[in-house]
């Protein structure tokens, strides 16, 4: 039935190459069409919308954004080009590249398991505790994943704050 389907007034599905490419070519006529960009800032931002899309869209696996130097060689690149079809290429060259899966370390693979039973374990000793007698009234539901994800930020926080790294990414 889904083959069926797959060849009415679609012609054959696309390749797995194919797809790529033709996401690549519709993200460059948005990327240049709608924006016309002239300077370095406006082809900055035109990327950073571009990673910000693809990452608050697309669920599952995020992507690291590029250094700014590395845009800045994609923008020199992508501005030395004399013909529109080198531009696009240019374009998709430099996106291919520079499109990196994030990638999760350790600590957060081992905070994210490893908080939930602890946070049931923290809640059902704290309903016996007088003082603590309001976690009764917060439901399971609502009080693991928040427990969860209060500990996966602040585990993020610290990182970062011992490393040095700018709290913006």
């Amino acid at each position: 039935m889904g083959m069926v389907m797959s060849f009415m007034g679609k012609g054959l599905p696309m390749s797995s190459t194919q797809m790529p490419n033709y996401v690549m070519g519709s993200l460059y006529k948005q990327f240049d069409v709608d924006k016309n960009i002239k300077t370095f800032d406006e082809f900055h931002v035109a990327v950073l919308e571009i990673f910000n899309t693809f990452n608050s869209s697309l669920p599952g696996k995020h992507y690291d954004v590029p250094s700014r130097k590395d845009i800045e060689a994609g923008y020199k690149e992508w501005k030395a080009a004399s013909t529109e079809l080198e531009k696009k290429r240019k374009f998709i060259e430099f996106m291919k590249e520079k499109i990196n899966p994030g990638k999760l370390d350790e600590s957060t693979l081992i905070i994210g398991l490893a908080t939930p039973p602890a946070a049931m374990a923290a809640k059902r000793a704290g309903e016996n505790v007088p003082q603590l007698g309001f976690i009764k009234a917060i439901p399971d539901v609502i009080f693991v994943p928040s427990a969860t994800i209060l500990a996966l930020v602040s585990a993020k926080l610290t990182k970062r704050m011992l490393q040095g790294s700018p709290p913006a990414s």
